[in-house]
């Protein structure tokens, strides 16, 4: 492991983190059908929360996004760092990040905070680096009512524009 010490592996690592940049990007936007593009033809595995979610298959794995996270009152906001890649070979590789997430679901009143560490496989696929395997287990996850502080929602990217609601002079 350590820093890629040749062009040709640095360009790899670039790759592969703006495949997984993108993979959040898809995630927080709820941007569907261009996550689907991110994932292996064949064998995609995912396997959230420790693996108490487990899904096989793009299509299986995209709609699992789809139907817990599609809803305008959903957000959600991920961050990964501190990349830990390893080229195989020429169409393999491995990564563990760190993650920082928040969820806000204004329908059903809760704020979720955490942290954890996802494992990725990558394989290179016509040329371009595609998630084969992904996933995270948690190193803690916290949970509160949203209202419990009377905190609210003032902008959302889908029900204001992404515009706040405050009116700052």
């Amino acid at each position: 492991m350590g820093a890629p010490t040749d062009l040709p592996s640095l360009l790899e690592h670039e790759a592969i983190k703006a495949l997984k940049y993108a993979y959040f990007r898809c995630l927080d936007q709820k941007r569907w059908d261009e996550m689907f593009e991110l994932f292996v033809p064949d064998g995609a595995v995912a396997s959230y929360s420790g693996g108490k979610y487990r899904y096989e298959g793009r299509e299986a794995i995209v709609e699992f996004m789809r139907t817990n996270m599609d809803r305008p009152g959903f957000h959600s906001s991920h961050r990964v760092h501190h990349p830990e890649i390893t080229l195989l070979d020429d169409t393999a590789a491995t990564a563990t990040w760190a993650m920082d997430d928040v969820n806000v679901d204004s329908e059903f009143d809760f704020f979720l905070t955490g942290a954890g560490f996802y494992e990725d496989r990558y394989r290179k696929h016509e040329g371009r680096w595609l998630i084969e395997a992904t996933g995270y287990r948690r190193t803690f996850e916290t949970i509160r009512p949203l209202s419990a502080s009377g905190t609210r929602l003032t902008a959302s990217w889908w029900s204001t524009d992404g515009q706040s609601r405050l009116d700052v002079r």
